[in-house]
């Protein structure tokens, strides 16, 4: 791993095709498991609100990981597009790009299922990413290649995510609008599940 230190929070906001509550979700103190159909495709997005890389401030910037999977295909591989925000500079970007992919370590990084399990990166793409996140709901949009938004919530016990961490309260919703044509990935999607909470990865 590198040895370069690094500590980011903010907020964090997915959706996939599983149906609410989203079989992978801790809820209460039950663990997760299996996709709803066994295949699994979907988006993940970090809006960083503060954060440094070795010093980089990567503050303000955000990225995203379009992914699919199959529970069934031997060790469940990722394939995923990393998408990096097109305001950072060079060494933003780069910085962004390692600690998503595991590069630099950290305990709940190296806990992501595309980092400890197989996985094939298929791109990573410069782009234009749009987060928001208020009282009134969740929206994500890279480009034109991701469309999602969420704002009814599932009433339901707490549930947690173990992207952002198990220990970090996190709120259920429903898709409103979930369109992604981002090659080889191409869905449209409305009521299926998603999911808003907060995170912190560092590398100390």
């Amino acid at each position: 791993m590198g040895d370069l230190a690094y500590r980011v929070r903010g907020s964090y906001f997915e959706s996939c095709n599983c149906e609410a509550i989203c079989p992978c979700r801790k809820i209460g103190s039950t663990l997760g498991g299996r996709s709803t159909y066994g295949e699994c495709y979907g988006v993940l997005s970090w809006a960083i609100e503060s954060g440094s890389v070795d010093g980089i401030e990567v503050g303000g910037l955000s990225i995203a990981l379009v992914f699919r999977y199959d529970d069934d295909e031997p060790d469940s591989p990722w394939s995923i597009v990393l998408h990096v925000d097109e305001r950072g500079d060079d060494s933003q970007r780069d910085a962004l790009a390692q600690i998503l992919l595991g590069e630099l370590g950290g305990d709940d990084v190296l806990r992501l299922p595309w980092i400890r399990k197989p996985r094939h990166l298929l791109d990573v793409r410069l782009s234009p990413i749009e987060i928001e996140h208020d009282p009134s709901g969740y929206a994500l949009h890279i480009g034109a290649a991701v469309s999602l938004a969420a704002t009814r919530p599932v009433d339901d016990e707490s549930v947690r995510c173990g992207i952002p961490g198990y220990h970090q309260p996190g709120t259920e919703l429903y898709a409103d609008t979930f369109v992604v044509r981002d090659d080889p990935f191409a869905w449209e999607l409305t009521g299926n599940c998603a999911f808003a909470s907060r995170f912190e990865y560092a590398s100390l």
